[in-house]
Formats: structure tokens, sequence, C-alpha cells
């Protein structure tokens, strides 16, 4: 899936998280993590976000995550709903949604 503009996603709220999607150069994927519990859940928390993006086929993308405690199925949904915007819908109807 092409990241085609900036998106976001999320709020700053407690147990929520604010995510930007931008396209990257290249074929590169690069994350920024914020997170109120870096400490201890930064791996926990990438490890989410990298096997979104690779479920939904992003290759390239550039994405910050302001994270203020977040459980991983919050982070899944907005990282899927950032990518979506920013894919303008295209390739939507691909998705299988139970399998990610």
């Amino acid at each position: 899936m092409e990241i085609l503009q900036r998106s976001y996603a999320g709020t700053l709220e407690s147990s929520d998280l604010l995510v930007e999607v931008s396209p990257a150069p290249g074929r590169s994927i690069e994350v920024e993590i914020i997170s109120s519990v870096e400490k201890q859940f930064e791996p926990a928390i990438r490890n989410v976000i990298m096997s979104t993006l690779d479920q939904m086929g992003v290759s390239a993308i550039r994405i910050s995550i302001n994270d203020k405690g977040a459980l991983d199925c919050v982070i899944r949904a907005r990282v899927q709903a950032a990518v979506m915007r920013a894919a303008k819908g295209v390739h939507c109807h691909q998705l299988v949604w139970g399998a990610i």
C-alpha cells in the first residue's frame, strides 16, 4: 500500500495515542516513538506497529507515535486508520480486517 499524503489518527488523551504518517523517500520505514511508558514497552509498541504495517503491505512510510499508554489493539487500530487515510482508501477493499 502506497502512502500518498500526510495523515493523522488518534488523540493525546490518556490510554490513547496520536499517530502521524507521511510518505518516506525510497523504500524505508522510519518509526519515531514518544511514550509515557517507553522504557517498559517501546519494543512491544514497535513490534505492533511493524507487524501492522507488514500486514497492510506498507513498505515506505514515516510514522510518528505519541503514546499515552494505549493497549496493543488501540495502537493497531490507530496505525490502520492513519495508513488508510494517507493511502486515500486505495486498495482498502483488499484488506482482510479479521486477519489484522
